[in-house]
């Protein structure tokens, strides 16, 4: 049985763009209030999309402090968790512990080992979708962009300085927050078009 195939470069170039969530639905968690808040929506819904961002190291030998924020994506809103005050980390840390709530997203595995790293805890119930992908029969690694390009016929955007700027900064800015909340909640997105359920 031939693996399902995957397009082009040249195809991928000429699909109509992936649609995007907006600055006017993404909340920058950076206070226990903030935090508190999003908590409440969140623990509400029963699958978030899930991804972290890490101020890149640009020095041979220099370990990662990161991550430096952390989104959580519902199908109507992201939350950006900025991991500056110490309340905001804990009440983050406990949300990535909860079980029961799929965390989706994609290259999980150095996300989870930062997380163990930096708040202490080991998130549960993630779900890593290329795992869902390789089952199916795709026999490449996928990210957001084959994943969007496979099942939605579009072009998922991503913008390589918003990827490798300062993530540790308190004042992020707008292409930085479009960045991180479009990444976790295309995973979302991307979740629910597989099928996988969106309810318990």
């Amino acid at each position: 049985m031939q693996p399902p195939s995957m397009p082009t470069p040249e195809e991928l170039a000429l699909l109509e763009p992936f649609e995007r969530i907006g600055l006017d639905r993404i909340a920058v968690v950076s206070t226990a209030d903030d935090a508190r808040r999003a908590a409440e929506a969140l623990v509400l819904v029963p699958v978030w999309g899930f991804d972290t961002e890490s101020k890149p190291t640009f020095n041979a030998g220099e370990a990662s402090d990161g991550p430096h924020i952390i989104q959580l994506a519902t199908l109507e809103a992201v939350f950006i968790f900025q991991l500056h005050e110490p309340q905001c980390r804990r009440i983050a840390g406990e949300l990535l512990a909860r079980q029961g709530i799929v965390k989706a997203g994609f290259g999980l595995g150095d996300d989870k080992r930062r997380i163990v790293h930096k708040l202490g805890v080991e998130p549960q119930d993630v779900l890593d979708l290329d795992t869902v992908f390789r089952q199916r029969g795709y026999r490449r690694q996928m990210g957001t962009k084959a994943a969007v390009a496979v099942l939605f016929e579009r072009r998922y955007l991503k913008s390589k300085r918003a990827a490798t700027s300062n993530w540790a900064q308190r004042q992020l800015t707008p292409q930085q927050l479009l960045y991180a909340a479009n990444d976790a909640w295309a995973a979302l997105r991307v979740y629910q078009a597989l099928g996988l359920p969106m309810a318990p």
